[in-house]
């Protein structure tokens, strides 16, 4: 075995038992790859969820409404940012990143693309679908900001130490997030006739955030948990998140 190698798997063992690093250049090439393709993840995500939820701050019923929904576009770039540095000093070119790209782009309506891999960015399947109008865009906010939580409360752990830091910043946020939507959403349904809309829209949210936690059965699980990127299983997750929407929905009297 040549020393190279050597020291590679040594550093495996390091992160396979909590270790930490804190430099690209301490970073071996498949573990690079990996922490590449989890920050495009992130980022990607961010900037589509971003673009997405533009539209709607002009739909916001009131000033406080547009407030909230122009923060949350606001900072979704910014965490979008945040990321994109880290990702430079592995070699991404961040001058050219956000352009070219078109992150408004949606798939239609009625289109359902499950877990499989879609366009050309790295954005969860959940931002290639669009956003009908305000009650439709808080619905969305609320299950996926509380799904975005729990992942990035995972991301917390990270083996990368700059971006767990990073992480650790962005989640308040994305938790206040998520509590903005579940504002919105409690102000809705003071209105008469509005419980339909909003299961109507639940119904429609509802599994493609759920895939957004990926499959239950991922072969690369193991791999991301043996250099510290991944703690938790996406079924455990998934597990979590379904409890906190369905007492969230009892709460709200929104259960089926």
């Amino acid at each position: 075995m040549s020393e190279s190698n050597t020291e590679t798997m040594s550093l495996e063992s390091y992160l396979e038992q909590g270790g930490k690093l804190s430099s690209p250049e301490n970073a071996f090439p498949r573990y690079r790859a990996e922490i590449m393709r989890l920050m495009a993840s992130f980022i990607d995500s961010e900037l589509a969820g971003s673009a997405g939820f533009a539209d709607s701050v002009n739909a916001g019923p009131g000033i406080k409404e547009r407030i909230a929904a122009s923060r949350i576009t606001l900072e979704k770039l910014d965490h979008a940012e945040r990321v994109l540095v880290l990702m430079g000093q592995f070699g991404a070119n961040t001058e050219r990143y956000f352009n070219h790209h078109p992150w408004t782009e949606r798939l239609p309506r009625e289109s359902d693309i499950g877990t499989s891999r879609h366009g050309q960015d790295m954005r969860l399947n959940v931002f290639h679908y669009p956003v009908e109008g305000w009650t439709d865009a808080v619905v969305m906010n609320v299950l996926m900001g509380k799904a975005v939580s729990l992942q990035l409360g995972e991301y917390l752990k990270v083996s990368y130490e700059p971006l767990a830091a990073a992480f650790r910043e962005i989640l308040p946020r994305e938790r206040r997030h998520a509590e903005l939507g579940v504002e919105g959403l409690r102000k809705i349904l003071e209105s008469d006739n509005a419980t339909e809309a909003v299961k109507s829209s639940l119904a429609y949210w509802h599994p493609r955030v759920a895939a957004s936690f990926g499959s239950a059965s991922s072969s690369r699980f193991e791999l991301l948990q043996r250099f510290g990127l991944r703690h938790t299983p996406n079924e455990k997750l998934h597990l979590q998140w379904e409890e906190q929407i369905s007492a969230l929905l009892a709460e709200l009297n929104l259960s089926s």
